[in-house]
């Protein structure tokens, strides 16, 4: 982790003595305790780190109507009770585009309708609601819906 694991140094001085692990990786997943030394003093915390998860599959980039599914995963112990998925803060509906499959939206056809924030919800048994935001970028031709474009003779088209 070294070369993603950071303390700053200024900070140290004002008793701050945060860890910044960046860019985080579900392996970083678990209980973190610090040990700070002064004179004889000796303080200590615990933070358990959780990390949630969105993957794309098939991985970026998407190209317009290939099927893409989008999962969601948590390293939270407790029983999963419910997935939602959110589509720019909207919530993604069930129908003939949108199937769920465990929780995870599959898009048979994708537009560049869907790219954009998809944020997944976890909701446990011990009442955590945790959520992530994966941003959706699909390739594809955003253009006039007409096939036929006209252009005068001599310009740029």
């Amino acid at each position: 982790m070294r070369a993603r694991v950071s303390v700053q140094d200024s900070a140290l001085r004002n008793g701050n003595f945060s860890l910044l692990i960046d860019p985080v990786q579900s392996k970083d997943a678990g209980l973190y305790e610090a040990w700070v030394a002064h004179n004889t003093d000796i303080q200590s915390c615990q933070v358990e780190l959780g990390v949630i998860t969105v993957t794309l599959s098939p991985h970026s980039p998407v190209v317009e109507n290939e099927p893409l599914l989008l999962s969601c995963n948590s390293s939270h112990q407790a029983s999963l009770v419910e997935t939602c998925w959110f589509h720019n803060r909207h919530p993604v509906p069930t129908s003939r585009t949108f199937c769920s499959l465990h929780g995870a939206p599959s898009i048979f056809q994708p537009a560049m309708s869907d790219a954009g924030s998809w944020c997944c919800q976890l909701r446990y048994s011990d009442k955590k609601v945790i959520s992530a935001t994966y941003n959706l970028q699909i390739l594809g031709f955003d253009g006039p819906t007409n096939t036929v474009v006209y252009a005068p003779a001599g310009s740029a088209a």
